[in-house]
C-alpha cells in the first residue's frame, strides 16, 4: 500500500507535458485581457473585429457567387486568383504594413525546456486564433459552397479540407517569412540582401494590381484561365482549387493539390523552426568588432561622420543617437526600406497609370502624359507617406524612454531632434524620387516643383505625426522580430497610418491650391514656398507638440512600456 501511494504521489507530482492547448489557453486569456485594458485599446480591438467581420462576409459571398451561378470557369478563376491574393497578402502585408501578431512572443520561452517541435506547433496553433485567421476562414469558406454547388457533397468536403489547409499555410508562411526577415534585418552584414528581398516582395504588388485592373476592364476574362491553372498548382492557389478539381471529376489532381499544400506547410514549419531559435536568443551581428575609440575624444565618437557639425548639447546628443538607431534598429530600418520601395512605386503608378492600365491587350503602350496636377498629387502622397513612420516613434524606445525623462530633456528638444534625425535619412530619398519621376515623365523643369511639394508636405507630416506619436502611442513587443506587434496593435498601426496621411494631406492643401491656380508661375515659386512652408510647419509642430509632451511624459512612458 505504501509503495502504491508513493507511486501515485510521484505520478501526480510529475509535470504534465506541454501541448498546443496550453498555448491556445494562453492566447485566449491574453485576448480576453484586451477587453480589460485601456479604453482606446478596447475600442481598437473592437473595431478590428468589426472590420474583419465585414470583409470576411463580403469575401464569403464573392467566393460563393460564381459557383452558385453555375459558371465553372468563373468559379475556378475566383478560387485561384482570390485564394492566391489571400495567401500573398498573408506573406507580404506583415512585412509592409500591419506586422505580425506576437502576443505570445517566442523569446519568452527561450529559458523553458521546450522541444523545438512543441514550440513551433504550439505557436502555430495559437496564431490560428485571432481576427485575421477567423476573417480568412470565413471569407474562403464561400469556396466550399461554390464547389458544393458545382460538384456535390464530395467536392464540398474536399474544398473544406483545402480551406483549412490554406489557412494553416497562410499562417505558416507569414510566420516563417517574418522570422527569416527578422534575422536578416538584425544583421548589418546582410541588411543589403534583406533590402533587396523586401523590395522585390513589395514590387510584386504592382503587377498584381495591374493584372486585376486589366482583367476588370477587359470583357474577355477567360484569357486569364491559363494563368489561374498555373496559380492553382502553386501552394498559394492549390488549397483553394482542389475542390473544383474534384467537381470537374479530376480526383487525382485534387488529391495531388492537397498533398502539395501539406508538403509546403511541412517545409515552412521546418524553415520556421530553423530561424525561431535565433530570433528567441536575439543573436547580434557577427561582423567585425567595433573600432577602438581614440583616447581623449569620447564625446566626438558618439557622433556619426555626417553629424560632425552638430552642436554638443542635448539636442545634438539625441540627434546622434536617433541617427544611429534609425539604421541599426531592425524595426526602424525595415520602415525606411518599406517607404523607399512604396514611395517610388506609387509615384510611378500615379504618373504612368494611364499609360499602363489604360492599354488594352494587343494595343501599343500609350505615351506618358502627366499633368502638373497629377504630378503634384503624387508628390503630396509621397511626402505624406514619408512621415507616417513617426506616428509611433516613441514606441520604438519602449522603457528606454525613461532615460530621457530622468535626464530632464525638454519636449521641444526631443521632438525637434527626433524629427531632424529622421530627416537625415528621408530627405535624400525624397530628393531622389523627385528627380527620378521628373526625368521619367519627360519634364525636368517640374523637379523644383516636386521638391517644394515633397518638402512642404513632409514638414506638415512631421508636425502631424509628432502629435500622434505623443497622444496615440502604443507599446511594441520586446522581440528581435521587427514585424512583431501585440494583439490589437495592427489595427492601431493601420488607423494611425490612415489618420496621419489624412491630416498630412489636409495640411498640404495650400500646395495643391498653388498647383491648381498659380499656373506656370508655380513651377518657379513652388520650391521656395514649399521649403518655407515645410520648415515652418515642422518648427511650429515641435513647439506645440513639445509642450504637450512635457505634460504627458509619465503617461507616455506607461503607454509604450511593454507588458510582460
Amino acid at each position: 500500500m505504501t509503495g502504491q501511494a508513493t507511486q501515485a504521489t510521484e505520478v501526480a507530482a510529475a509535470p504534465r507535458a506541454v501541448s498546443p492547448r496550453h498555448f491556445v489557453r494562453l492566447k485566449l486569456r491574453i485576448m480576453g485581457n484586451s477587453f480589460r485594458g485601456q479604453v482606446w485599446r478596447v475600442v481598437l480591438f473592437s473595431f478590428g473585429i468589426l472590420f474583419g467581420l465585414i470583409y470576411a462576409t463580403a469575401g464569403f459571398f464573392a467566393a460563393a457567387a460564381a459557383g452558385l451561378a453555375g459558371n465553372t470557369d468563373a468559379a475556378f478563376l475566383v478560387a485561384a486568383a482570390g485564394g492566391g491574393v489571400v495567401a500573398l497578402s498573408w506573406t507580404l502585408l506583415p512585412l509592409l504594413f500591419f506586422g505580425v501578431d506576437e502576443t505570445i512572443d517566442p523569446s519568452r520561452f527561450a529559458l523553458l525546456p521546450l522541444p523545438r517541435r512543441t514550440l513551433v506547433v504550439g505557436l502555430l496553433t495559437a496564431a490560428l486564433i485571432g481576427v485575421p485567421a477567423a476573417a480568412t476562414l470565413i471569407a474562403t469558406a464561400g469556396l466550399v459552397l461554390s464547389a458544393g454547388a458545382l460538384g456535390g457533397a464530395g467536392a464540398a468536403v474536399v474544398q473544406a479540407l483545402g480551406v483549412l489547409l490554406g489557412l494553416v499555410f497562410c499562417v505558416a508562411v507569414s510566420r516563417a517569412v517574418t522570422s527569416a526577415f527578422a534575422n536578416l534585418l538584425r544583421s548589418r552584414r546582410t541588411r543589403d540582401l534583406a533590402a533587396v528581398l523586401l523590395a522585390v516582395s513589395a514590387a510584386l504588388i504592382g503587377p498584381l494590381q495591374i493584372a486585376i485592373n486589366r482583367a476588370s476592364t477587359n470583357t474577355d476574362w477567360r484569357r486569364f484561365l491559363p494563368l489561374s491553372e498555373v496559380i492553382g498548382w502553386t501552394p498559394f492557389g492549390a488549397p483553394y482549387t482542389a475542390g473544383f478539381e474534384a467537381a470537374a471529376g479530376h480526383w487525382l489532381a485534387a488529391l495531388a493539390k492537397l498533398a502539395l499544400v501539406v508538403a509546403a506547410i511541412a517545409v515552412l514549419l521546418w524553415w520556421w523552426s530553423r530561424t525561431i531559435e535565433t530570433a528567441m536568443v536575439g543573436t547580434a551581428s557577427l561582423g567585425p568588432a567595433a573600432r577602438q575609440g581614440t583616447p581623449g575624444a569620447p564625446v566626438d565618437q558618439l557622433f556619426p561622420r555626417i553629424l560632425r557639425w552638430a552642436r554638443r548639447d542635448r539636442f545634438g546628443a539625441i540627434l546622434a543617437r536617433e541617427v544611429r538607431y534609425w539604421w541599426r534598429d531592425a524595426r526602424r530600418r525595415s520602415n525606411l526600406i518599406t517607404f523607399a520601395v512604396a514611395a517610388l512605386f506609387v509615384s510611378a503608378m500615379v504618373n504612368f497609370g494611364e499609360a499602363i492600365w489604360g492599354t488594352e491587350a494587343g494595343e501599343p503602350a500609350r505615351d506618358v502624359a502627366a499633368s502638373p496636377l497629377t504630378f503634384t498629387l503624387s508628390m503630396i502622397f509621397v511626402g505624406t507617406l514619408a512621415a507616417v513612420t513617426l506616428a509611433n516613434q516613441f514606441g520604438f524606445d519602449g522603457s528606454a524612454y525613461a532615460n530621457d525623462i530622468i535626464a530632464g530633456v525638454p519636449g521641444r528638444t526631443q521632438i525637434a531632434a527626433r524629427a531632424a534625425a529622421f530627416t537625415v535619412y528621408v530627405l535624400p530619398l525624397v530628393v531622389l524620387i523627385a528627380v527620378i519621376i521628373g526625368v521619367l515623365v519627360g519634364e525636368p523643369t517640374w523637379i523644383p516643383m516636386a521638391l517644394g511639394t515633397l518638402v512642404g508636405t513632409f514638414g506638415c507630416g512631421l508636425a502631424a505625426n509628432s502629435m500622434l506619436s505623443v497622444i496615440g502611442a502604443y507599446a511594441l513587443p520586446e522581440t528581435s522580430n521587427p514585424f512583431a506587434l501585440n494583439t490589437g496593435a495592427g489595427m492601431a498601426r493601420g488607423l494611425l497610418s490612415i489618420l496621419s496621411m489624412v491630416i498630412g494631406v489636409v495640411l498640404a492643401v495650400p500646395l495643391l491650391l498653388g498647383a491648381l491656380f498659380a499656373g506656370d508661375v508655380w513651377l518657379w515659386v513652388a520650391l521656395p514656398v514649399g521649403l518655407a512652408y515645410g520648415a515652418g510647419a515642422a518648427w511650429l509642430g515641435s513647439v506645440i507638440v513639445g509642450d504637450v509632451l512635457d505634460r504627458r511624459m509619465p503617461e507616455l512612458l506607461l503607454t509604450i512600456t511593454p507588458r510582460r
